[in-house]
């Protein structure tokens, strides 16, 4: 007999208890006592590592505190019959690699390529007779030219150019983010033979040096110089330069006018879809299906993970190498090597708090990472299109383009960002927050009811700890006023048209996805937090640690945060290595 409900409604009938059971059951049974390898959280990175292990025989267990995988990049339906990629909301960065190599299309991951893919709207009130209102880019170079024109036309003629040297900067750094760092002591402390062999597995830098030979000094000026000064030199126009620098400090406690803003920049226009360097899209079924895709494949090699499995500890042997781990319910899991996909901050000081194989050199350098958060993501559910006033829908219910991108607001001078950064400085959530939103239901339309859409609102800055106090429920709802009232200036009715919403400021953040601190990254990107002093200087090169047979294998590792997959694809090079086997990929 059929009640006529969807299988996703039928199941958000039930109690979150008895949904949480129903998806542990999705997950491997019980474990077994002992495996190769054991995983420490099923973010994506972790998914990665265990479905590479898994493909190269390696028998491979992976351990998730929640009830789905996924990590930061899940759907959940938190307003019924709404499906929100919860927190990380749209994909470039994965790893070409590890899209072919896993297989993922054959497992179900569909992306919808946004074009265009960034809308900056002019606020009525800053908007100049007979002047542009809107400030549209994509992959179209006639476009954007006429485009920025609008604004400038000597600007609309730099900008093809100010992309082909960033092209070449990325061209650059691309190959290192699909190897480990280069371990400089253990290199100068090697054998001449193993000197050789660490030289050949590093011709990569050569292929990088190559590139970054000629622009040298272009790319150490991008890495060291504010992105405000850098954009300068190029550009005259606004919005133009507030719509580029928000690249530069989005998911980091910097404005644009931070030295070093510019690597965060680079490292947001690295990614890759259908073979396009810097598209973007929407993945069907939001980002969870990314983490879906990759657990299939990682299943369909023999991995077992388990849901609904919180770690307590990582445990070591009496010569202090890693051995397993203990599950809250007691149970205990022995592994050769263990993973970890959690921050530093919980795999050191939460799930070896006691234990004496961490070197106290080793916390204290851990105590300086930076793990400071300026990001509230806001996920709202509408029954309707917004309707922008720079460029209003042709009908009540009609898809535009500029639906499809991210739209930036409180955008339209670099100056704006500053001030909301400078808010955050002294203890206080913007009064006018750098708003990224995008409407992915605009493309994908397995996500909301027919004509209701999924507003996923990225904001900053909104530190952690407030000067009023704890972020409460009147906190939150103070900050997503600011939010939605800024929306309502460049979208008359949008605040009329929400079904319901979800506000989650960087403790939230933290509390949930196990983020340290809200930082999506899992560390800062700064230029002391990359490549061979990430998670931090002075101590193993990650994925290696101070404590042997235990690998970092999430976003604190090199090469960082996003929906990348390197850091557990490298990890999982590491530890076949460790384990004397063949990487043949």
């Amino acid at each position: 007999m059929s009640l006529g409900l969807s299988k996703s409604r039928l199941f958000s009938l039930f109690p979150p208890n008895v949904r949480a059971l129903a998806l542990r059951g999705l997950s491997s049974g019980q474990p077994e006592d002992e495996y190769d390898v054991v995983v420490v959280g099923g973010g994506h990175n972790g998914l990665v590592a265990a479905a590479y292990l898994a493909k190269l025989g390696v028998k491979t267990a992976v351990f998730e505190r929640r009830h789905l995988v996924g990590g930061a990049a899940v759907t959940e339906e938190i307003v019924p019959n709404y499906k929100f990629s919860r927190a990380s909301y749209v994909l470039s960065l994965l790893r070409p690699k590890i899209f072919t190599d896993l297989e993922l299309k054959k497992h179900g991951l569909k992306v919808h390529l946004r074009d265009p893919s960034s809308y900056t709207p002019i606020r009525p009130d800053l908007q100049k007779p007979g002047c542009a209102t809107s400030l549209t880019l994509g992959m179209c170079g006639k476009m954007n030219y006429e485009q920025i024109a609008q604004f400038s036309e000597k600007d609309a003629k730099k900008y093809a150019e100010y992309e082909e040297e960033l092209e070449k900067f990325v061209k650059a750094v691309d190959p290192l983010l699909d190897h480990a760092a280069v371990d400089v002591q253990a290199l100068s402390e090697a054998s001449i033979f193993e000197k050789i062999k660490i030289l050949k597995s590093n011709l990569h830098l050569l292929k990088s040096g190559k590139v970054l030979g000629p622009i040298a000094g272009a790319f150490y000026e991008l890495m060291t110089a504010p992105t405000t000064k850098i954009l300068n030199k190029w550009f005259e126009s606004e919005p133009l330069k507030a719509t580029l620098a928000t690249d530069s400090c989005i998911g980091a406690m910097i404005s644009p006018d931070t030295p070093g803003s510019g690597y965060v920049l680079l490292h947001h226009v690295m990614g890759e879809l259908e073979g396009i360097r810097g598209a973007w899209g929407y993945p069907e079924g939001g980002m969870g299906a990314v983490s879906g895709a990759i657990a299939k494949s990682a299943q369909a090699s023999g991995a077992q993970i388990f849901t609904s499995s919180p770690v307590s500890r990582i445990t070591t042997a009496s010569s202090g190498e890693a051995n397993g781990l203990v599950l809250e319910d007691g149970t205990e899991v022995r592994g050769k090597i263990v993973l970890s996909n959690a921050t530093p901050e919980i795999t050191f000081n939460r799930l070896m708090k006691a234990s004496v194989d961490v070197p106290e050199d080793f916390r204290r350098s851990l105590s300086t990472i930076d793990y400071t958060s300026p990001v509230c993501k806001i996920n709202v559910a509408v029954n309707k299109i917004p309707n922008f006033l720079a460029t209003p829908n042709t009908t009540p219910d009609s898809i535009m383009p500029h639906h499809r991108c991210t739209i930036h607001m409180n955008c339209e001078n670099s100056s704006m960002i500053e001030e909301a950064y400078q808010d955050a400085k002294v203890g206080n959530f913007s009064r006018n927050p750098m708003i990224e939103m995008t409407i992915p239901s605009s493309l994908d339309h397995t996500l909301a009811p027919k004509g209701h859409h999924v507003c996923l609102i990225f904001t900053q800055y909104a530190p952690y700890t407030l000067n009023r106090g704890e972020w409460d429920d009147a906190a939150k709802e103070d900050y997503a006023a600011n939010v939605l009232n800024s929306i309502e200036m460049y979208a008359p009715g949008f605040k009329e048209s929400i079904v319901g919403k979800e506000v989650l400021p960087p403790p939230e953040l933290e509390r949930i996805f196990g983020l340290t601190g809200g930082n999506i990254f899992h560390g800062s990107m700064s230029l002391d937090q990359l490549y061979m002093t990430r998670p931090t200087a002075g101590h193993s090169v990650s994925p290696a640690t101070p404590v042997a047979n235990l690998l970092l294998c999430g976003s604190g590792a090199h090469p960082g945060g996003g929906v990348m997959g390197a850091p557990g694809r490298i990890a999982a090079q590491k530890t076949i290595e460790i384990l004397g086997a063949k990487w043949k990929f």
